[in-house]
């Protein structure tokens, strides 16, 4: 790979080396193509609750989290941590510790009209997936520490990678789950995290169980999330 520490003319001067761009060459009538392709593997994904026991094979998860990794991030500082748990004993730990915040949620902390909007959806305290799914994923915002700079724009820049690992993941032919557990302090403890780490996501993977059933919901359609101005 060829480095320069020219400045590009169209971004104005830079602080770090360049390296040339190295962009897919679709050709434009293949576009639309490969586009739509995407598409079709991509609207098969679902959120899944039912896991077999099959492990998730060598070097999948690591290859995902490098997708995750390719994301774009505030300032590039590249602020998340993955980290895999397939140990039973911390999956069962994750899992005690998420269904106590879980109870408080559904009992008093959620309104009535968000447990109106999640009823159709079957969600409750119960989260058996947690130990179920041979792998869990837990996501860690890095905030400023000892040894990790200021972030900028965390959380969008969490999620996108977030976006970036679930799609991999479908690629490979594995189901996920987000949760979203709140507060997740405990997350930190059961992963061996330093405080500067803020946990974001928890993502069973796994294959689906024989037979796995997911709602009947339909995805909004085109005209009602596209607007051209």
């Amino acid at each position: 790979m060829v480095r320069t520490s020219e400045p590009s003319p169209a971004s104005g001067p830079s602080r770090l080396p360049t390296v040339p761009l190295r962009p897919l060459d679709v050709p434009a009538p293949q576009a639309q193509e490969r586009a739509r392709s995407f598409h079709e593997i991509m609207a098969r994904r679902r959120t899944v609750r039912d896991f077999d026991d099959r492990p998730v094979p060598d070097g999948v998860l690591e290859w995902a989290v490098r997708t995750a990794a390719t994301a774009p991030s505030g300032a590039h500082v590249q602020p998340w941590r993955f980290v895999v748990l397939t140990d039973p004993e911390r999956k069962r730990r994750l899992r005690a510790a998420a269904e106590e915040e879980e109870r408080a949620f559904y009992g008093r902390r959620a309104s009535d009209e968000w447990l109106e909007a999640l009823a159709p959806l079957g969600t409750d305290e119960r989260k058996p997936f947690l130990e179920t799914a041979p792998a869990v994923l837990v996501v860690f915002e890095v905030h400023k520490g000892p040894h990790t700079p200021r972030p900028y724009y965390t959380k969008e820049s969490v999620g996108i990678a977030v976006g970036f690992l679930l799609a991999s993941l479908h690629q490979a032919g594995l189901a996920t789950l987000t949760h979203t557990p709140s507060p997740m302090r405990f997350l930190n403890e059961i992963c061996d995290r330093p405080a500067e780490e803020r946990g974001a996501y928890v993502i069973p993977v796994g294959y689906p169980a024989p037979g796995a059933r997911v709602p009947d919901l339909a995805r909004k359609q085109l005209d009602e999330v596209l607007v051209r101005l």
